[in-house]
């Protein structure tokens, strides 16, 4: 399903309307969004898609989930690319497509990054240049490959006025956290971002709440609101390392698979509403990494719309929280809007990640380029 948006085409140098498109580690399905823009300022925002996976296409998705190769890689490949060929076609009218894939493995000191999914055969059926593959650039020359957005958040906050430091808090399967400081005049400016994987987020509750009541996620937090949280199991949770680990620092969405154990003898309610405070109490635990106070945290991904979660981080978060859309900002498409600013900005020859966003040791750019043959 497409719904339209605001902007037009633009005229200025470098300037372009790209489509960008995500499926992220919560494995609903593929967003896709317009962006005008030159790869530096956002111009404005257009037409946007929504394709779900059907159970049968997350099934295949889920099994392939850590693997590197194989069977089961393959499948996962050919769902993902024909699902993004049949909503991104709807959209007419785009100079560029930014193509994320699907993340199935990542392990950027050990194995890498695995995103499948076939940027070329997408070029080749959309007759559109596609950029992907945005990720092994960043980890083959040190980087985490993760988070890439933040580049893109520094946009939204000029595109919103902000003046002092913020952040955007994205809480899809994982969650992560990108603290901007606007008064930086680029993205890759020592001291304009720093970005890190907070923690698990949707993805522990998505999938136990699959496995108890065959449903997708905990609608509105219904669940996590009539249960009660196990402190202990939450103590043990953040005991673990990755939360004394100084940033950039990223996970894989099965990073924290025993978080399921934790709380695997608690009845159904207490068991989500404990998973629910764990992705809280890693963000809180995030936020002190900021270099400054932020003056407010943006929330996007599926986990804004949870509004015991919600509760949760304003309590536990030393300034004000809200959704992105009381800024103006489409919180269910920011990331795929992000693939498509990134994917101008690859065309332009700019930096896609920084030392401060992803751990990389200097700026650098990513993305394959895919071109439809003439």
């Amino acid at each position: 399903m497409m719904k339209a948006g605001r902007a037009g085409r633009g005229g200025d140098s470098g300037r372009m309307r790209a489509l960008g498109a995500m499926s992220g580690t919560s494995l609903d399905g593929v967003d896709a969004a317009v962006i005008d823009t030159d790869g530096v300022e956002i111009h404005g925002f257009g037409a946007t898609g929504y394709r779900a996976y059907s159970q049968a296409e997350r099934a295949v998705l889920h099994a392939a989930l850590g693997r590197w190769s194989g069977p089961q890689v393959d499948a996962a490949a050919r769902v993902v690319t024909e699902a993004h060929a049949e909503v991104l076609r709807g959209f007419a009218g785009v100079d560029v497509i930014g193509f994320h894939g699907q993340t199935l493995a990542h392990a950027p000191r050990v194995r890498g990054t695995l995103q499948v999914g076939a940027g070329d055969a997408l070029a080749k059926t959309l007759g559109v240049p596609v950029v992907w593959d945005f990720r092994s650039d960043d980890v083959a020359m040190g980087g985490e490959g993760a988070p890439l957005a933040p580049f893109f958040h520094f946009a939204c906050a000029r595109w919103i006025g902000a003046r002092g430091p913020m952040c955007f808090l994205n809480l899809g399967g994982v969650g992560n956290l990108t603290y901007v400081d606007p008064a930086y005049d680029c993205p890759e400016a020592p001291g304009a971002l720093l970005a890190f994987d907070t923690g698990p987020a949707n993805a522990p509750i998505n999938d136990l709440m699959q496995e108890r009541f065959g449903r997708p996620f905990d609608a509105e937090g219904a669940m996590a609101a009539q249960g009660q949280v196990e402190t202990g199991a939450l103590e043990l949770f953040l005991a673990e390392p990755h939360f004394a680990k100084i940033p950039p620092k990223s996970l894989d969405r099965n990073d924290f698979g025993e978080m399921i154990t934790l709380v695997s003898a608690l009845k159904d309610t207490d068991a989500v509403a404990t998973l629910t405070a764990m992705c809280a109490a890693a963000v809180a635990q995030g936020m002190e990494h900021c270099p400054k106070p932020p003056e407010r945290v943006l929330v996007t991904g599926g986990g804004r719309l949870n509004p015991v979660l919600m509760q949760m981080l304003a309590v536990s978060l030393d300034c004000p929280v809200a959704a992105v859309e009381s800024v103006g900002l489409d919180g269910d498409m920011l990331e795929a809007q992000a693939f498509g600013y990134l994917a101008v900005r690859v065309l332009r020859g700019l930096p896609t990640s920084a030392p401060g966003t992803t751990g990389v040791g200097a700026a650098v750019g990513g993305g394959r380029v895919s071109r439809p043959a003439r």
